[in-house]
């Protein structure tokens, strides 16, 4: 009998293609593993056979960025979730992101993947979730999140996703950067909020004009977003002659911006993280944001990245 061929990591490579964009989908955690325009990358990229480095591509769900201490109350229980940031003492970024998703429709330029999130310690809730990915010729790429609601009882829900722009530049420092975002989110050492968002105009974190980055070091939650007419916030990081924008639609109320600054040397300050997210960190415990889901009750929300220039 002839030994089954090695599988990569990250499982099923789901390759899209429309007009001058690529991509790339793995199995493991729906993540985005590749995105391209004209072979030029506007992602960090990692090898099929690797795991996503430093959270790259990741798709978050059912929450986003922390839990504090991993407890929170819900529907008048305590729930205590694994600690899968044990150095900060946090549970971070959902249950989903090391699940297998199996394929549920493909076409050339259109992937959508399935996950039946059953019931655990720490959340005993039953989702079905769906994560599909779209490439458009002159859009680029649009991604949409869908949970459901499978279970008998209401079920907390919040996602995200962890996507790495890079403008070309060897660091994010000689990148400019225009974020519409009035307000803050002040956080402690361990990435728990702290307070009210405060405004940022007189401080170094108003980007609300395009400025450089520089040697700025964030990993800060912001909100108080700038909309356009389809409810959309459009993120603009630009590095030479390279000009991309991230679009975070309706309910994505929230987008976490990291230059890498604790990373090690072949991540740090090499990209930026921008991560829409539909609540703040910590919002199983605040409720800031928080959707409750009720039996049967589907909720979607929708990003995207594409060329601008």
């Amino acid at each position: 009998m002839t030994a089954p061929l090695p599988a990569d990591l990250t499982g099923a490579q789901h390759d899209l293609i429309a007009g001058d964009y690529t991509a790339t989908v793995t199995e493991l955690g729906a993540g985005l593993r590749r995105l391209r325009y004209r072979g030029r990358p506007l992602v960090v990229e990692y090898d099929a056979d690797q795991l996503p480095p430093s959270g790259a591509g990741q798709l978050l769900a059912p929450w986003p960025n922390r839990i504090d201490h991993g407890r929170y109350a819900f529907g008048g229980t305590s729930h205590q979730l694994d600690l899968s940031e044990p150095a900060r003492g946090n549970a971070i970024h959902g249950l989903t992101r090391w699940a297998s998703w199996s394929e549920a429709a493909k076409s050339a330029d259109f992937v959508q993947l399935r996950l039946a999130l059953l019931g655990r310690p720490g959340y005993p809730f039953h989702l079905e979730l769906f994560a599909g990915y779209q490439l458009l010729p002159t859009a680029g790429l649009e991604v949409t999140i869908t949970a459901r609601n499978a279970g008998s009882a209401p079920a907390p829900y919040g996602t995200g996703s962890h996507p790495y722009l890079t403008a070309g530049t060897e660091f994010v420092d000689e990148c400019t950067l225009r974020l519409p975002a009035a307000l803050h989110q002040a956080c402690d050492d361990r990435g728990i909020p702290v307070g009210e968002p405060a405004p940022v105009a007189g401080t170094e974190a108003d980007f609300r004009r395009p400025r450089p980055i520089g040697g700025l070091s964030l990993d800060d939650p912001f909100t108080g977003l700038d909309l356009d007419s389809d409810g959309r916030a459009l993120v603009r990081l630009s590095g030479g002659d390279t000009e991309i924008g991230l679009w975070a639609g309706p309910g994505y109320d929230w987008l976490q911006v990291f230059t890498g600054d604790p990373l090690g040397p072949a991540m740090r300050r090499r990209a930026l993280a921008v991560e829409p997210m539909t609540c703040p960190p910590n919002a199983f415990v605040t409720g800031t944001g928080l959707i409750t889901l009720e039996p049967g009750e589907t909720v979607a929300h929708s990003w995207g990245i594409k060329i601008i220039s």
